[in-house]
């Protein structure tokens, strides 16, 4: 299962080839976030947040809007059974230990994009697999992918990824388009 869960990622990631123009990454993401929220404002909002957020912390925007769909399909008020909030469903403690406000949009998406990013960071020696670890430790923890080698046998953290993994190719193909 973990061979399949990486290979889904990574080949996404592995497509995606070549110079895209900002506004190609805007079109996609801004589709993206149309198809679940109709008001064009927020739209816009939703998009250029996940662009400035990606261009401060240096993350790919595909990765945290593929993430940011998985997480709240783009609702600012999305809250989970367990207590995560916002468009990036932070805990308030991870939101907390990064220092920012979890009811706050824009620190929200600021959030889970450093959130990502240090996951992305703490795999990255893991080999093929490690873009896979991170996105599980972003849904299950660190712990538990550390705990279990990769990607936890969790039911709910074996479909976050493949749903990740399909929301980012869904995002390439618009980009590629």
């Amino acid at each position: 299962m973990k061979k399949f869960l990486a290979a889904v990622i990574l080949s996404f990631m592995l497509m995606f080839g070549g110079e895209v123009e900002a506004a190609d990454y805007y079109s996609a993401i801004y589709q993206t976030v149309n198809r679940y929220n109709g008001n064009e404002v927020e739209c816009d909002w939703i998009t250029r947040a996940i662009l400035y957020a990606s261009s401060e912390y240096q993350v790919d925007p595909i990765l945290i809007t593929s993430i940011m769909e998985a997480e709240s399909e783009f609702n600012f008020h999305a809250t989970s059974a367990v207590g995560a909030v916002g468009l990036m469903q932070l805990m308030p403690s991870t939101a907390a230990s990064l220092g920012v406000n979890p009811h706050n949009p824009l620190e929200n998406v600021i959030g889970g994009t450093i959130y990502i990013k240090n996951q992305l960071g703490r795999f990255q020696n893991w080999g093929a697999y490690s873009v896979t670890d991170a996105v599980a430790a972003y849904n299950a923890g660190p712990g538990a992918v550390e705990k279990h080698g990769g990607v936890p046998n969790y039911s709910e953290t074996v479909h976050y990824v493949i749903k990740v993994a399909n929301n980012y190719k869904n995002l390439l193909t618009l980009i590629q388009s």
